[in-house]
């Protein structure tokens, strides 16, 4: 028989399709093994902001069952809500209000910033969580290991569309992403060529390409990535002869947020979050603006951004998320913790968290895109994974 375990289970950052597949996932698993679930609200906040004295503060903790779960795998969002909570570095602004005096100058680490490390540990606690499961990209996944580090069971499940953990092939949320701008771009195609536009589209993507890589693959278009920067002149003329050859008189290209031309400087903008991010200015208008100058033909810039994390997964998504949720839910029940699931060399697996400080997964630029024609490579893929970038082989238990 099973022993019995309560699992705990969040969403942190950015929402993405797919995340109520894994929350469905692991409730029905769970409840197959003889397991209780809560489901901890508005992720890493969730265990920092729960009164102490609440048995079962429905604002940030919710028992979850085959009935309340039942149809949330259907929609697209995260049904447990999300946050960008970073407990080791929170503002006085941003504290739960009923923390006491004493408590809070244990907890500070300056004059506004303070460490609620403990909170969550003893929420944990309070709770009875024998394992938890956490499903986030690099910051939650970041926090999720310092919990590690100090020993608490915790399973991890890597989520981003901009695919770049470290450690994995894939995250959920990225096949969605990648359809919905697909679909989009081709949209728009009729637009630009009735009115002989170049068109410049934005996607996500501060540090690693991949977002706008495979977007550019899957619509034969010439794209611009954070690991390469690049000649802006050279780009705008290849676009101002797509133009030119172009029946239709259209041209297009793709830029990641975090895409700049040699020699410029795109400005952080707005307030930074608990983890120091802070939005990129926006890249597309300005490449637009500059393409326009350039070559004197009428270039509009066009958001693919926000729109492409919202709705329903595709089935790409569905199937990793559940399969996410059940290769978690065996670790589990096999008590084998402190590990992410993952993809590694084209197979489900489990590997470490990724290290502090280790940043984001990158685009290997010679392999997978061409500088000089700026798009992505096509040749030479035989005996590649299945989404054509692979990790380094390695034992999946290491």
């Amino acid at each position: 028989m099973t022993a019995s375990k309560r699992i705990g289970i969040l969403t942190g950052g950015g929402d993405v399709p797919g995340l109520n597949s894994v929350i469905k996932s692991v409730v029905y698993r769970s409840t197959e093994l003889g397991y209780d679930v809560l489901g901890i609200r508005r992720g890493w906040e969730g265990l920092t902001h729960l009164h102490p004295d609440a048995e079962l503060d429905r604002d940030y903790v919710r028992a979850l069952d085959r009935d309340n779960t039942r149809t949330i795998d259907r929609t697209g969002g995260t049904w447990l809500h999300t946050s960008r909570t970073n407990p080791r570095k929170m503002r006085r602004a941003a504290l739960p209000p009923w923390l006491p005096a004493d408590r809070l100058a244990s907890l500070a680490v300056d004059d506004d910033l303070y460490d609620l490390t403990p909170i969550v540990l003893d929420n944990i606690a309070r709770l009875g969580i024998d394992v938890l499961v956490t499903i986030g990209g690099d910051d939650t996944l970041s926090f999720s290991r310092a919990l590690v580090e100090v020993g608490i069971p915790l399973v991890a499940i890597p989520k981003t569309m901009d695919n770049d953990v470290q450690g994995t092939e894939y995250c959920i949320g990225f096949s969605t992403a990648i359809t919905r701008a697909r679909e989009a771009i081709n949209r728009q195609r009729t637009t630009l060529g009735s009115h002989e536009r170049i068109g410049i589209f934005r996607i996500f993507g501060r540090d690693a390409g991949f977002s706008a890589l495979y977007a550019a693959y899957v619509t034969s278009t010439r794209c611009v990535i954070p690991e390469a920067p690049y000649d802006l002149d050279r780009f705008a003329a290849l676009l101002a002869e797509d133009h030119g050859r172009n029946p239709s008189h259209y041209a297009l290209a793709i830029t990641a947020e975090g895409a700049i031309w040699r020699g410029a400087h795109m400005q952080d903008v707005g307030d930074a979050d608990m983890f120091g991010h802070r939005h990129k200015a926006n890249v597309g208008e300005a490449l637009a603006a500059e393409i326009k100058d350039r070559t004197g033909i009428e270039t509009v810039a066009s958001e693919l951004t926000y729109d492409l994390r919202s709705g329903e997964p595709d089935s790409l998504d569905s199937m990793v998320a559940m399969t996410f949720a059940n290769v978690a839910m065996d670790l589990i029940r096999d008590d084998v913790t402190g590990r992410m699931v993952a993809i590694r060399d084209g197979k489900y697996a489990h590997t470490t968290l990724p290290e502090p400080g280790s940043g984001p997964r990158r685009v290997d630029v010679q392999d997978m895109y061409d500088e000089e024609r700026f798009r992505p490579r096509y040749a030479g893929k035989l005996g590649d994974p299945l989404l054509l970038v692979g990790l380094e082989s390695v034992v999946a238990a290491r």
